[in-house]
C-alpha cells in the first residue's frame, strides 16, 4: 500500500478524480436548495437566458455561491498547510492562530468608523488585520528560551484569536451601524454573496496560490529542520517571510469574501497527508482541491439541515472540525 501511495500515477489519478468530484459538487450546489432545478434548466440559464426566476436564481445566486465556496475553501486549506509547515504544528490554521479573527476585527472596526467600505478597500483592510494578527502571534509565541515552539505558538494563537473576537464583540455592541451591516458576515457564510465580491479578491488569492506552490521545494527542505535547511544553503528567513505573506493573502482574501470560516485549514491538510504524504509538490494541490470540495459540500448540506431555513456554513464546518481538532490534540502530535 505504501508503494502505491508513492507512485506519481496514483497521485495524479486521485487528484483528477477529486477534481471531477468537485465539479459534481459544484453542479449539485447550483441545482439543489430551497428550489431544485434540473440539468436542462441549468443549461438553458446560460445558453437561452430568458429572465425567469429560475434563470436569475441560477446565474445571480447559485453559481456565485458555488464559485465562492470553492475558492474560499481552497484558499483556507492551502493557508492551513503553509502554517503547519512553517510552525511544524499540526494544530496550526488561520482560524486557530487568530488570522481570521484579526481580519474580521479590522473590517468591523472599519465599518464602525467609516461605514461599510467598498470591495477593493475591504480586501486591503482584511489583509492588514490578518497580517497584524499573524505578527502578534509570532511575537507572542516566540518569547522565552524555547522560542517559537509548537505549543507556545498554539497558545499564542488561541490568545490572539480570543482577544480579537472579544474586541469584535465589543465594537459590535457599541455600534448599531456595524452590528447591522456585518453581523450576517461574521458567522461565516457564502450565501448572498455576489460574483463581484469574488472577482475583487481573486487576483490576490491567485497570487497567494502561485506563491504557495512555488514554495513547495523550499518547504520540503525546511521540513527536515532549520539547521539542515541552512546547511543546504536555503535562506530560511526569506522562505518563511514569503510563506507568511501567502498565508495573509489567502486567509485575508477568504475572510473578506465569506467571513471567518474555521477548521478547514486544520482538517484538509491532515486528510491530504494521508492520501499523498508530506511532499508539498503534491500536498498543496490536494489541499486546494479537497478544501474546495469540503466547503462546497458543507454549503450544500447546510441548506437541508433546517429546510427551508439555512444554517451558515461556518457553523457546519465547526461541527465537522471540532471533533477532528480534539482527536489531533489528544494524540499530542506536536512534532509533525
Amino acid at each position: 500500500m505504501v508503494a502505491l501511495l508513492d507512485r506519481p500515477s496514483y497521485k495524479i489519478a486521485v487528484l483528477l478524480l477529486s477534481v471531477a468530484f468537485l465539479a459534481v459538487c459544484m453542479t449539485a450546489s447550483v441545482m439543489f436548495g430551497a428550489k431544485a432545478y434540473g440539468l436542462s434548466t441549468l443549461q438553458s440559464a446560460f445558453s437561452a437566458f430568458d429572465g425567469s426566476d429560475a434563470h436569475l436564481i441560477i446565474r445571480t445566486s447559485r453559481v456565485p455561491r458555488a464559485a465562492i465556496a470553492a475558492v474560499v475553501g481552497a484558499a483556507l486549506a492551502v493557508a492551513g498547510a503553509l502554517m503547519q509547515a512553517l510552525t511544524r504544528n499540526p494544530l496550526a490554521s488561520p482560524s486557530l492562530f487568530g488570522v481570521n479573527a484579526g481580519a474580521g476585527l479590522a473590517l468591523v472596526v472599519a465599518v464602525a468608523l467609516f461605514g461599510f467600505p467598498g470591495l477593493g478597500q475591504s480586501v486591503w483592510i482584511a489583509f492588514a488585520g490578518a497580517a497584524l494578527s499573524a505578527a502578534a502571534v509570532y511575537a507572542l509565541g516566540s518569547g522565552g528560551r524555547a522560542g517559537p515552539a509548537p505549543v507556545n505558538m498554539t497558545l499564542a494563537g488561541a490568545a490572539i484569536a480570543a482577544f480579537a473576537s472579544s474586541l469584535t464583540s465589543g465594537v459590535l455592541l457599541g455600534s448599531d451601524k456595524a452590528l447591522d451591516q456585518v453581523l450576517f458576515w461574521l458567522v461565516g457564510s457564502v450565501a448572498g454573496r455576489e460574483l463581484a465580491m469574488l472577482t475583487a479578491v481573486l487576483p490576490y488569492i491567485a497570487v497567494g496560490f502561485v506563491a504557495a506552490f512555488a514554495l513547495a521545494s523550499p518547504l520540503n527542505v525546511l521540513a527536515m529542520g532549520e539547521d539542515v535547511a541552512v546547511s543546504l544553503g536555503q535562506r530560511t528567513a526569506a522562505v518563511k517571510l514569503v510563506a507568511a505573506a501567502a498565508v495573509v493573502v489567502l486567509a485575508g482574501g477568504a475572510v473578506a469574501v465569506a467571513g471567518p470560516i474555521g477548521f478547514i485549514g486544520i482538517v484538509i491538510p491532515h486528510i491530504a497527508r494521508h492520501l499523498v504524504g508530506r511532499d508539498h509538490h503534491w500536498l498543496l494541490p490536494y489541499c486546494a482541491v479537497l478544501g474546495a470540495i469540503l466547503l462546497v459540500a458543507a454549503d450544500l448540506g447546510s441548506r437541508f439541515l433546517l429546510m427551508p431555513s439555512e444554517v451558515p456554513v461556518g457553523v457546519l464546518t465547526a461541527i465537522i472540525g471540532v471533533p477532528f481538532f480534539v482527536l489531533i490534540a489528544r494524540r499530542g502530535r506536536y512534532a509533525e
